[in-house]
């Protein structure tokens, strides 16, 4: 199957990167830009098809609106008119749902909306995704194929998108934020930024990986490296005094409420 990307923006990029790299053929892989720039750059870097038209949407069985919100009420119906009567339609667009999208393209079609984050670029995205009723097996399965290269998929209502969003989505440039700020007080402390950088992204990747497989609460975890007048209840108590938790549950809401607005 070929899938046709309308829009390569930093988002499209980093998932046509990932399906590249896990293992789907360039040669399938279309894609349209209003600008030819940035749609010829990943053409050189990855080999794709770059198409001067929506003719992309024609050609394929598969389509990945990626432009921006604003665009789409301008491209939806074009989209609509050039696609294929079995093709099916995903979105990568904030706030756009499936009854928008059905209705901008002015067909019933299978239709997916998906919210990806950048961690794509290394196969590692967190990616949530809706179906709408009249999608079929055969378009899941194509689904399935692309994103699954992208990293961990998690069906989702609708009504769960923006906290989804907040958490998986703008929740990665927080976790960053952790990640320098470990690392600037390892420099601090007699480390260099790149030695201090990589042990801090080596604990929270591995944190990350025990919280998901071993299936212990996240504090059953504190407790276990929290020995009785040690370092780390130093360290924990010292985040709680400084309203950590607080401050993470402040930028997820704002996060959520910053969308809900955009409504």
């Amino acid at each position: 199957m070929k899938y046709a990307f309308i829009g390569t923006g930093s988002m499209a990029a980093a998932i046509i990167r990932g399906m590249v790299a896990g293992g789907v053929a360039p040669g399938d892989i279309l894609a349209f830009n209003r600008t030819r720039e940035k749609a010829d750059a990943l053409a050189n870097e990855l080999g794709i098809t770059v198409c001067d038209t929506l003719e992309a949407a024609a050609q394929a069985g598969a389509i990945v609106l990626a432009t921006t919100p604003q665009s789409f009420a301008d491209i939806l119906p074009r989209v609509g008119r050039a696609m294929r009567t079995d093709a099916l339609v995903m979105s990568i667009a904030a706030g756009y749902g499936i009854a928008a999208i059905r209705e901008g393209i002015g067909r019933d079609a299978g239709i997916i909306r998906i919210m990806p984050n950048v961690n794509a670029n290394v196969c590692a995205s967190t990616t949530g995704y809706a179906t709408s009723a009249s999608i079929t097996a055969a378009q899941l399965d194509a689904f399935h194929f692309a994103f699954g290269k992208i990293g961990e998929l998690i069906e989702l209502d609708e009504s769960e998108f923006e906290t989804f969003s907040a958490i998986a989505g703008c929740g990665v440039a927080y976790v960053y934020m952790f990640i320098d700020a470990m690392a600037r007080a390892g420099v601090k402390n007699g480390l260099s930024k790149q030695k201090a950088l990589s042990i801090a992204a080596s604990a929270v990747m591995g944190s990350a990986k025990l919280v998901s497989e071993s299936g212990m609460h996240p504090y059953a975890l504190i407790d276990s490296v929290t020995t009785p007048g040690g370092t780390t209840i130093e360290g924990v108590l010292a985040l709680q005094r400084c309203g950590f938790e607080s401050a993470v549950h402040a930028a997820i809401q704002a996060s959520i409420d910053k969308e809900l607005g955009m409504k």
